[in-house]
């Protein structure tokens, strides 16, 4: 367990700020259940835990190993600067999009959009009520996407969950017009086989393509059938929106059988997802690269003609990753940051139990040229502080930290909090800041933590599941230089050239 571990340290105690008002909602009707992604996991939120773990846990917080419950802790090159609860939208929060002074929070329940002009006072703009997990979230122009990947009555943001066994069910992508970022409009859905888990944009002058990510198809699924070895694209006209369409459904994993040519999973691969899809993309559109975590496959692949990508190369790991979560590349383009979501985001992995090499990222180094590029595994990075077995913890969402010559990112780790670390070597990855929250119960494991934490213009922005929007500046002379550097759009899954 978390007791005596000599990785785990004392923790300097933070000052929690007090909220920001916060606005009604634009709309308003009953929200939907939201369940966490789900990866390959079996854990549940709300789990009761044994009474020798509860005492454990109880123990390693009286003696200070881990934080009190929600006691908020930081290194001292971070500083939380505040915390904006849940307001309309009683759902898990997700992930994150930023445009200008806005930034754009997915929620189970629908999105809201923040004005982050003070990044210590941010204020709420809108709150849309349109409920289908997980509502994964991006913007390009005066253009907002959301994903749903539960099945639904009908594309309406007044729908009802609905078995995905009935024909007229309904998953995909939602399109909004957000050129008044106070009156989002409702504009365009488009129907996905397998729905929408996570998305993915490539966008041009004229048109945005979506890469479309969803996976675990079964045969009593009208629109969900088996093999679902590929991801759908949708092209998006940036003057017409309403006139979105699935334009192909490009093969990643080609092969024989029912199941197509990715890992097979169990018992082949035991512990190990079996690929029916991919769960995430990232892409560089300035290398005309991008790299998928397709459950039990990393793949890396040419976008150069976006509608028909092009596989280079294509790596597992049947010993330490259970499923390929998401990618994130260096600036350079010869490194990849793959995620093991072990657990599937619900698990208790960040513990001496499961050690450091599991539900880690593992870092690749892109060697070669052109389509002969390779995907070469290096090392592993997992935060060094074992958190309680009531806090689910795993590798998660996060993002490039702007500096030339480094290889720095920030890094989402569900009730693990938020990482700053390094890997300019990949063999000797390292951790530079963290900030989190002691577990949110000690008596159950429960679901919370931060799903996505990204840097953008200085600051760095996180989605708590459970307790809100919050926002952390980091004073550090390794990442210092990257607040020279300013964007006026970020979605994290489509990397930009920080320094063209």
């Amino acid at each position: 367990m978390i007791l005596k571990d000599p990785r785990t340290r004392h923790r300097r105690l933070g000052v929690v700020a007090a909220a920001t008002g916060l606005l009604a909602a634009l709309l308003t009707a009953v929200p939907a259940a939201a369940t966490p992604d789900p990866g390959d996991g079996t854990a549940a939120s709300g789990k009761e835990v044994s009474q020798s773990t509860e005492a454990q846990v109880k123990a390693a917080i009286a003696d200070g190993e881990i934080p009190g419950k929600d006691e908020v802790v930081h290194s001292d090159n971070i500083e939380h600067l505040t915390n904006i609860p849940k307001d309309a939208l009683p759902g898990t929060n997700s992930d994150l999009a930023f445009q200008g002074r806005y930034a754009f929070a997915g929620n189970y329940d629908g999105f809201r959009i923040f004005d982050i002009s003070n990044p210590k006072a941010p204020k709420t703009v809108a709150q849309v009520l349109c409920p289908g997990s997980q509502n994964d979230i991006s913007v390009s122009g005066n253009l907002l996407f959301l994903s749903t990947d539960s099945s639904r009555s009908d594309s309406s943001c007044n729908s009802t969950t609905q078995p995905a066994t009935e024909k007229s069910s309904w998953e995909g992508m939602k399109v909004f017009d957000i050129s008044d970022k106070t009156n989002p409009k409702y504009v365009a859905a488009v129907e996905t086989a397998c729905g929408s888990h996570t998305h993915t944009l490539v966008p041009e002058r004229k048109n945005v393509y979506i890469y479309v990510s969803s996976y675990s198809p079964n045969a009593s699924y009208p629109d969900c059938q088996p093999p679902h070895d590929g991801i759908s694209v949708i092209k998006v006209p940036r003057n017409a929106p309403e006139k979105a369409a699935v334009v192909g459904f490009p093969v990643l994993f080609p092969g024989e059988g029912p199941d197509g040519g990715g890992n097979p999973g169990a018992p082949t691969n035991p512990g190990v997802s079996k690929t029916t899809g991919c769960h995430d993309i990232t892409v560089l559109p300035s290398k005309d690269l991008a790299a998928g975590a397709c459950m039990g496959d990393g793949i890396l692949f040419s976008i150069a003609d976006p509608e028909h990508p092009k596989v280079i190369d294509q790596v597992q790991d049947n010993v330490n990753f259970a499923f390929w979560h998401s990618a994130t590349f260096n600036q350079k383009a010869d490194k990849v940051v793959f995620t093991d979501e072990l657990g599937g985001g619900v698990g208790a992995t960040c513990n001496a139990t499961v050690g450091a090499n599991r539900g880690a990222d593992g870092i690749y180094d892109i060697v070669g040229k052109g389509d002969k590029r390779k995907l070469v595994f290096r090392s592993y990075f997992k935060i060094p502080r074992h958190q309680a077995d009531t806090e689910n913890c795993v590798a998660h969402n996060g993002s490039l930290i702007p500096v030339k010559g480094k290889d720095i990112m920030v890094q989402a780790w569900y009730q693990g909090g938020v990482s700053v670390w390094e890997f300019t070597d990949s063999s000797k990855p390292k951790e530079i800041g963290y900030f989190e929250r002691g577990p949110l119960t000690t008596d159950t494991l429960t679901v919370g933590g931060s799903w996505s934490a990204y840097y953008y213009n200085g600051y760095i922005y996180s989605n708590d599941i459970a307790k809100g929007f919050d926002v952390l500046k980091l004073s550090d002379r390794r990442t210092d230089p990257a607040k020279w550097v300013r964007l006026n759009e970020l979605n994290t899954q489509t990397q930009p050239d920080y320094f063209d």
